[in-house]
């Protein structure tokens, strides 16, 4: 049975002076590599935001994000590229450094990323595949981030084929384990795979398809997957996605059904709206009620600035009707790239 992210816009900069062969090869731990290159993308902004309701504003808060990275071509004929994030997200544990990772590959074998910090598996990147303008449906509202989305996190490699007549393949594998047994950890060490599929007789659409298992226990394992259909014409965009993780327990039972379209009304302006079912514990008693969420989002761009926001409403929040898990959220952000 199978029933089935924070705006940051950037730029690259002008190209930094060619770092040396020695150094990059360094710091890679690979062979000589040519004429590598390097660049830096940009962004700052800030955003005010309410998380319950719209009597609930938290913000406005700022938000920055500095991105080097550098790329070349070894003896052997493999690209190799490195990619370091400075951000104020988590400034305390990584003294400011976010998302890092290395890749290496050639255009016929696809490429490898390892992701010291920040990486997602594959479910992870197809959590929610449907289009939106700006934030997904559930994102901001208090207690809603409720995904079937496997496991990410540092550590973690992750593979993409090279696109075989529009079919690509991905897959990820984490070593690291938790010690502590829920749905969304996994005693051992995980691994998912995807297939891409974009036909090229049929220009706009792109079918995919994701499973990863988690050990949620020495006794138990929760299937986790996800199946998505979307189709681009014009400036329209169109998407639809079934996810479902499936344990042996009850209250291991998850579903998730949503949509989304975006239009884009012209070249600067874009517009959307999405809806999307969350079932938690599908035959529990605990929580018998439809998280429902929905959202209309929007964003503006003009050279190196953005302005964007979205509005969602989340009913049943965590499977729960009492009045209080009926929340409203929304948030406006102004970003600059340079």
């Amino acid at each position: 049975m199978f029933n089935i992210k924070q705006l940051k816009g950037v730029i690259n900069m002008n190209k930094l002076t060619k770092i040396g062969v020695s150094a990059l090869a360094g710091s890679l731990a690979m062979t000589a590599v040519h004429a590598a290159e390097g660049s830096v993308s940009v962004s700052t902004g800030f955003a005010f935001m309410s998380t319950t309701d719209e009597n609930g504003a938290t913000g406005p808060y700022q938000f920055d994000s500095v991105v080097f990275s550098a790329s070349g071509e070894t003896d052997g004929g493999i690209t190799v590229s490195a990619s370091m994030e400075l951000d104020n997200d988590n400034p305390a544990s990584n003294a400011g450094m976010d998302d890092r990772s290395v890749s290496f590959g050639t255009d016929a074998l696809g490429t490898v990323t390892f992701h010291g910090h920040g990486g997602s598996s594959v479910l992870g990147q197809w959590d929610d595949m449907t289009p939106n303008a700006y934030e997904e449906v559930w994102d901001t509202t208090a207690s809603a981030d409720r995904r079937i989305d496997g496991r990410s996190g540092d550590n973690l490699l992750t593979y993409t084929s090279p696109s075989f007549n529009g079919v690509t393949l991905k897959a990820a594998y984490q070593h690291d384990h938790s010690t502590a047994a829920s749905q969304n950890t996994d005693l051992s060490h995980y691994a998912d795979f995807g297939i891409l599929v974009s036909p090229e007789m049929v220009e706009g659409l792109t079918i995919g398809y994701g499973f990863g298992e988690l050990e949620q226990s020495t006794t138990e394992t929760i299937d986790n997957e996800t199946i998505f259909v979307k189709y681009a014409v014009g400036g329209l965009t169109v998407g639809y996605q079934m996810s479902e993780a499936d344990g042996a327990t009850a209250t291991n039972d998850d579903e998730s059904t949503g949509w989304g379209v975006t239009y884009a009304v012209n070249e600067n302006f874009t517009i959307g709206y999405g809806e999307r079912d969350y079932e938690e514990d599908t035959t529990a008693t605990a929580n018998t009620e439809e998280q429902n969420d929905k959202g209309i989002q929007a964003s503006y761009t003009m050279g190196g600035m953005t302005i964007a926001g979205h509005m969602n409403t989340n009913d049943n929040v965590g499977g729960s009707t009492a009045a209080t898990n009926d929340k409203e959220s929304y948030e406006f952000a102004l970003t600059f790239a340079f």
